[in-house]
């Protein structure tokens, strides 16, 4: 079965041009390093929870748009050769790919598929 890692980070609003282009590079990389599929989903109908929710879990702001993605892999063993990769690529170093957006509140984190395709 797949191996995912899920993210969720508050973007500001003004950035998701800025947006769009990062997670374009990104994806293309993530893809060199053997991922099957990248996913980047703008938030338009998130609901404000009574005790949790996709803004309090990122801290958004008020000017943040909350963003959903994953990355599917083939497996663990191939996600962290890949992830190794990656993050000694320079093309992914902040200087060359800077984030348009706090990545100290980005939520992320691998999972093992249970149910899919």
């Amino acid at each position: 079965m797949s191996y995912v890692d899920g993210f969720v980070a508050a973007v500001p609003s003004a950035n998701k041009a800025a947006y769009v282009i990062h997670a374009q590079k990104a994806a293309a990389w993530f893809k060199e390093y053997g991922a099957l599929s990248i996913v980047e989903c703008w938030g338009d109908d998130l609901p404000e929870g009574k005790v949790n929710s996709f803004h309090t879990a990122v801290l958004r702001k008020e000017d943040e748009t909350v963003v959903f993605s994953w990355v599917t892999w083939p497996d663990k063993a191939t996600r962290d050769v890949g992830w190794q990769a990656l993050m000694t690529d320079p093309r992914m170093q902040p200087d060359a790919n800077p984030m348009p957006f706090d990545g100290s509140r980005l939520i992320y984190g691998g999972f093992e598929m249970i149910v899919g395709p």
